[in-house]
């Protein structure tokens, strides 16, 4: 680990809260179409959605907004009325308009680790939400590039890390996704650290690399740089 010059961060889950405000606006829906479905199905056909529409409108709140909608028509047999699509409008405005909150210890962290390392934020999601959640978030002026991305894959922290660092044999990846911050980080050479959250986004979900050489957990962000101390990855 001694030989790391770049860490990258993802932001919604990791840096401020993000599921939550979806989880609210799900719930919000549910109540609207509780005539017509109960709360456990009507969040399996929202996820089927997300599943099938996240390659066509991508990630983030316009794309969820975009699943309900589709999953309202669904469960109602395409007989959704207005006021039920503008209140689906309405929440996802909302949702797009809510306050930001960092997690406890990272504009610490981030301070601490600034000037030592180069640090990113890589993300995926609507560019116009994570520009204006990472504004409000208060700590933007600790990141030395911020990279909105369509996903993340080897191949895009490969470029990432080559052209904001030295390399991605000397980059760590630091996110609460086993899927988009830890697999594919690991798998383009990189360092990866997995910071679980309890309401992690069902498509996130992956099996944990346990064992691998460049793979570490912890369980806050807070303890970042203490793993980074370590003088030996073993």
């Amino acid at each position: 680990m001694r030989t790391i010059t770049t860490i990258a961060f993802d932001a919604d889950d990791t840096l401020w809260h993000n599921e939550r405000n979806f989880k609210l606006t799900e719930a919000r829906l549910a109540e609207v179409l509780a005539d017509h479905a109960g709360p456990e199905h009507l969040t399996e056909r929202l996820i089927a959605a997300e599943r099938r529409n996240v390659h066509h409108y991508g990630y983030g709140a316009k794309s969820f907004t975009l699943s309900t909608i589709e999953t309202a028509l669904e469960v109602t047999a395409g007989k959704a009325p207005g006021s039920v699509i503008a209140e689906i409008l309405a929440a996802g405005r909302d949702l797009m308009r809510h306050p930001v909150e960092t997690f406890p210890g990272v504009a610490e962290t981030l301070a601490e680790l600034k000037g030592a390392y180069r640090l990113l934020v890589v993300t995926k999601g609507d560019l116009f939400d994570q520009e204006r959640k990472l504004a409000q978030s208060g700590i933007d002026h600790l990141f030395d590039a911020v990279e909105i991305v369509s996903e993340k894959d080897a191949g895009t922290y490969a470029r990432v890390f080559g052209r904001h660092g030295d390399g991605v044999n000397r980059a760590m990846m630091v996110g609460n996704s086993l899927k988009s911050d830890v697999l594919p980080a690991l798998a383009a050479g990189a360092w990866a650290v997995h910071v679980p959250h309890a309401l992690t986004w069902a498509l996130e979900h992956a099996e944990e690399p346990a064992g691998h050489v460049r793979y570490r957990r912890i369980g806050q962000i807070g303890e970042l740089a203490k793993l980074l101390a370590t003088r030996s990855p073993g």
